[in-house]
This record gives structure tokens, C-alpha cells and sequence, in this order.
């Protein structure tokens, strides 16, 4: 959609709005979206939002008539979020709705290192229930797979979200130090945050300091290879790294090169790949984090109920490329405006009310970045025409009306 136009209005089916799902949604979330005012499927027309979890949007034409986009999950790098944003829609995902599920497969990373439990697994796998000497091969074999406690090693934890928080407690309580290190913490993260936990400056020093590294951040631009050929010589000797975030964040050639060192003892991850597969001391598990029952119900749930409180009231919670903006109804009658963060646009947008003869009961306004977002309470019922006018003001890319039923 080019900037200065809205979107089209998404077709309704007896006055519902449609939603396209392309995978298999929790059907607790999909339940939180009422037949009344929706329809729900995967051969819907015109939907007013797409509901998604792996599907790869990239490769798709998403329909002009789209007003939101949910990711029932955490990461968005299947959805064109960019692209999004230039036409003024929102895409949510559901931050720490997997974080207690991603902790536990953490926690059983951890111990599958220190306890070298996929070799030991692997020889046990061979062993021949025929043979006599079978209980005398367990006991010979074994030595090979000794291996160490948790408590007493340090931790070092490289970003400090939900997840990163969760890690760092249950491994408090586990008995072990905790390094983190995060430079964007969020006010509420940091007061979750365990006072255990000792503040690193740099990811090099988390990785200097650390018998166990593992990281815990989105994979964007100034993310990827965090953990590279330049940095992880600078591990201790014997280390084990566990990446459960996203591949792109590690670099698989400089693992391979740590492996053969001695630098690296071992490596768990949860992304299988060409690089990784067939190396004796690389875990690489088939993308498990956020693969419980009550993982895919909680982030099914919370994007549900962000999307409805979008589409009904233009509220916005956890789009990765809008601000969090919410208002309480006072009048029947509101408008949602996105637009791009340029001066005077607040102005403009009353102007052009003002004009009208509507009277502004209430209005808030939030930026992010480059976009910028508005809900503005009005007494009185908005005319096509006046939506049209400011759909037409430069920099606006898109209006939505959202009267009270």
C-alpha cells in the first residue's frame, strides 16, 4: 500500500470478520475469538488478519485487506515485517508465553553437557541384548561418559528477557553463579531478575568468564553471529554453549573450529542443520523450545487476545514494529492512525477533525523508531469523508474506524 492511502476495509461474512490461519493454532487461543464477530480458517478471503506460527509470509501475497498480523510465538523472521510497517500494520508475536517451556530445555541442555548423557544414550543404543558379558560392558563403557556437577561452575547468560531471567534463577538454584549481560533490559526484566545474578559489561567478558554460555536474543541484524570467529577463542577451555534463541545468532564455523580446538567441550542447540549434524559433542535438538501443550496454549491465547483488542479497539500490545498504545473507550466513535514520526502530524490530524466539526473527547499518541501511532476518541459519528482526508494527509499509512457496536 503506498503511504498516504488506507487499507481497504477486509470483506465481512454476515458481519464477521474473517481471520486466515496457516498452521495449526492452539484451539484454546482460536476459541478466545467468538463466532459472533469472527471467521476462523485456512480458506478465508479477504481476511481482516492472519494468525500464524511457522508458515514463511515472505513468500505469500498478503492481501491488501490485511489490517494485523499475530505470531503465535516469539520470533517474526517468517513475516515481512518491514514491509508491514510501510503499509501501517502491526505484527504481534507473544513474548514469554514459551519462556518457562525454552528454560526447561535449557536446564535439559545443561545437563546433557555436564553429563555427556547424548554419547552415553548413543552407546547404550548399540549395546547387544544377547550379549553375555553385557552388564561387564556397561560397567567398562561408563568411564567414558563421566562427567561433572552443575553446582559451583558459572552460568553466563547473554540476554536478559523472560527466558533469560527464567534461566538465570533456575540455575541460581541449581547451585551455580550466573553471569548476564544485556544492554537493552527492560525495567520489568531487570526486577525479575534474580540480585544474584552479576552484571557483565560486553559479551566477551560473559564469554571469558563462563564454563557454560547461553544466549537468549531475537536473531536481527546486529544479533547475528553474535558468537563468531573473532570472540570464541576467547571461551574458557573445556566450555559448552547452548543456543536455544535462533541458528544465525552463532556461527557454525567458528563451533567447528572450538570443537577441534578443545576450546569448546561441547555445543547444544536447537537448530539442526548441514553444519552441525554427524559431530560427536554437537547436541542440535529438532527446534523443541516452545514444542509443549502449554506453550503453544499460552502463545496462542496471548496473540488471540492481542489481535481482538486490536481489531475492536485499536489497542496495541507487543507488535514488534508499533508502540504499545492503549486508552480506555470514552465515546463511541474512534479512529486509529499509523504514521510515519515526522513533525506536526498530531496537528494535521486535528486540523482535519477540527474542520469536520468533531469535538475530541480523548486522544494518545506513541512513537517508535520511524512509526508512530494515534487513537483519538470523538463525540460524534466520523463521516467517509473525513477518514478519506486523512488517509490522504502525507505520512499517514492507514486509517481505521472503530465504532462501538
Amino acid at each position: 500500500m503506498a503511504e498516504g492511502h488506507a487499507a481497504p476495509a477486509p470483506s465481512t461474512v454476515s458481519g464477521r470478520l474473517n481471520i486466515l490461519v496457516l498452521n495449526a493454532v492452539s484451539a484454546s487461543g482460536l476459541a478466545r475469538l467468538p463466532t459472533e464477530r469472527y471467521r476462523v480458517g485456512k480458506d478465508v478471503t479477504d481476511p481482516a488478519a492472519i494468525l500464524v506460527r511457522s508458515a514463511d509470509l515472505h513468500s505469500m501475497t498478503i492481501a491488501p485487506s490485511v489490517q494485523a498480523i499475530g505470531r503465535a510465538g516469539a520470533g517474526t523472521n517468517n513475516i515481512p515485517v518491514a514491509a508491514m510497517s510501510a503499509r501501517g500494520v502491526p505484527v504481534f508475536n507473544a513474548p514469554g508465553a514459551n519462556a518457562n517451556a525454552v528454560k526447561e530445555l535449557v536446564l535439559a541442555g545443561l545437563l546433557m553437557a555436564a553429563r555427556n548423557l547424548a554419547p552415553a544414550l548413543a552407546f547404550v543404543g548399540k549395546l547387544d541384548a544377547a550379549d553375555a558379558e553385557l552388564e561387564r560392558t556397561v560397567e567398562d563403557g561408563k568411564k567414558a561418559f563421566a562427567g561433572f556437577e552443575l553446582a559451583g561452575h558459572t552460568l553466563g547468560v547473554i540476554g536478559l528477557g523472560k527466558i533469560g531471567c527464567l534461566v538465570a534463577d533456575a540455575a541460581i538454584k541449581l547451585g551455580m553463579h550466573v553471569l548476564g549481560y544485556d544492554p537493552e533490559i527492560t525495567v520489568d526484566a531487570a526486577w525479575s531478575l534474580p540480585s544474584q545474578v552479576k552484571r557483565a559489561a560486553s559479551v566477551n567478558e560473559v564469554l571469558r568468564s563462563a564454563h557454560f554460555v547461553t544466549v537468549h536474543v531475537p536473531l536481527v541484524e546486529a544479533t547475528r553471529h553474535l558468537v563468531n570467529e573473532g570472540n570464541i577463542g576467547l571461551m574458557r577451555q573445556g566450555a559448552v554453549l547452548l543456543n536455544f534463541s535462533r541458528e544465525g545468532v552463532v556461527a557454525d564455523a567458528a563451533i567447528h573450529d572450538a570443537l577441534a580446538s578443545g576450546r569448546l567441550a561441547s555445543y547444544v542447540c536447537d537448530f539442526p542443520s548441514a553444519a552441525t549434524l554427524g559431530h560427536p559433542r554437537i547436541v542440535a535438538l529438532p527446534h523443541l523450545g516452545a514444542s509443549t501443550r502449554e506453550a503453544e496454549e499460552n502463545c496462542a491465547v496471548m496473540v488471540v487476545d492481542q489481535l481482538r483488542a486490536f481489531l475492536e479497539h485499536g489497542n496495541v500490545a507487543n507488535a514488534v514494529n508499533f508502540p504499545n498504545v492503549s486508552m480506555e473507550r470514552e465515546s463511541h466513535w474512534r479512529v486509529a492512525i499509523a504514521n510515519s514520526n515526522v513533525p506536526n502530524m498530531l496537528g494535521q490530524i486535528s486540523t482535519t477533525m477540527a474542520k469536520a466539526g468533531l469535538n475530541i473527547h480523548n486522544m494518545v499518541n506513541k512513537s517508535r523508531g520511524t512509526m508512530a501511532y494515534t487513537l483519538v476518541d470523538v463525540d460524534s459519528p466520523v463521516a467517509d469523508a473525513v477518514l478519506a482526508t486523512l488517509a490522504d494527509i502525507e505520512g499517514v499509512l492507514s486509517v481505521r474506524y472503530l465504532p462501538e457496536p
